[in-house]
């Protein structure tokens, strides 16, 4: 009885001692080093507008006979938008023709060379007024030049309007179509970064309350500066490109210009990564034993919170990341701070695990 009693004692102890021990054996975790994506970028701000808005007044004078078309409406190009009288429009026209005939006959009797040659010049002279005063018949009737939406119609049948930009031409021009499937976005940036940015450049804009990001491009690079506080910054039209679906004039936007990208470039999470007084950059790998080895590496740009590996590692290699020991008797037991102040773990009352800031301070 005492003998199985002794035993039942021996294997309480040594499983308690053995547990406690494992429950205090450092537990490491990794991450693997992996290919991304790293760009480079300059941030502005500005508000989405349609590529596409323009007035659109006659070329002609005339009383308006005909306006097919109202506010709200979708046009499309060349759909007509108004029509004004004819009658002087057509006398004019044929009063061309009859110049440009008898301008013919008369060449056709000339003799002699200075004869011909001034024959000729008097029927270009006719030719020119016929083509004026057919366009200006073809211009009796105004077609929208773009597609889009009619945010203004101001002409009725019977108003008077006169064309070019003479003093009888249109204050205000009577339609404005803005077009709804072509955006832009306008943002201003400093005399520093816009040399960084190119034509052709991508962006990422996100639009106010909205939860997926749209796509553009930079279509111009304005060459003045519109800066008003004494610091030079220029105008740069990011083009919107892609699905355009539920896009709205008026809304805010936030705008990365992306003047340099750069694929499939291995990391690691910053945290992983140490740089000694010396300049030597190194992360911890686990070693057949299991013991922690440092392998120096060759870093390149850090962007976010991964860095990039140059040299040192390959794409898959462990690297550690954080170092948890479990607690004891809910003391717990401190472990060696992460390279580069990263975040550490100890033993938390009862044994469980807490988090902790690990710095060059704490010591």
């Amino acid at each position: 009885m005492v003998l199985v009693a002794l035993v039942a004692a021996g294997i309480w102890w040594f499983g308690i001692r053995d547990a406690s021990a494992a429950a205090t054996d450092p537990v490491t975790r990794t991450v693997a080093a992996s290919l991304t994506t790293m760009q480079k970028s300059v941030g502005g701000s500005g508000t989405l507008t349609p590529s596409v808005q323009q007035d659109v007044s006659f070329a002609v004078s005339g009383t308006v006979t005909a306006v097919p078309v109202a506010v709200g409406q979708t046009v499309t190009a060349g759909q007509t938008l108004a029509t004004v009288d004819t009658l002087q429009l057509t006398a004019d026209l044929l009063q061309a023709k009859a110049n440009l005939a008898d301008a013919r006959a008369t060449l056709a009797d000339a003799s002699g060379t200075a004869q011909v040659a001034a024959a000729q010049a008097q029927v270009d002279v006719a030719q020119s007024g016929v083509d004026t005063a057919q366009a200006a018949m073809d211009d009796a009737t105004l077609t929208a030049p773009v597609a889009g939406l009619l945010t203004a119609v101001n002409l009725e049948v019977g108003d008077a309007v006169g064309g070019g930009d003479g003093p009888t031409a249109d204050a205000e021009a009577p339609f404005t179509i803005v077009g709804t499937d072509a955006w832009e976005v306008v943002v201003t940036v400093s005399d520093a970064d816009v040399a960084l940015i190119e034509v052709g450049d991508q962006a990422e804009v996100t639009l106010d309350e909205a939860t997926e990001p749209v796509f553009g491009t930079v279509s111009e690079i304005g060459l003045l500066s519109t800066g008003d506080t004494g610091v030079a910054a220029y105008p740069v039209t990011v083009a919107i490109t892609g699905d355009q679906d539920g896009l709205h004039d008026g809304v805010a936007a936030e705008v990365e210009l992306v003047y340099e990208r750069r694929t499939d470039v291995l990391t690691v999470p910053s945290l992983a990564v140490t740089t000694a007084e010396d300049g030597t950059t190194t992360v911890q790998q686990t070693g057949e034993d299991g013991e922690l080895v440092d392998v120096p590496v060759t870093t390149g740009e850090t962007s976010g919170n991964v860095t990039e590996i140059v040299d040192g590692l390959a794409e898959g290699d462990e690297v550690v990341l954080a170092v948890f020991t479990p607690g004891t008797g809910g003391s717990g037991r401190q472990v060696p701070e992460l390279p580069g102040g990263g975040m550490v773990f100890e033993g938390g009352p009862g044994g469980g695990p807490q988090l902790r800031q690990g710095g060059p301070a704490d010591g």
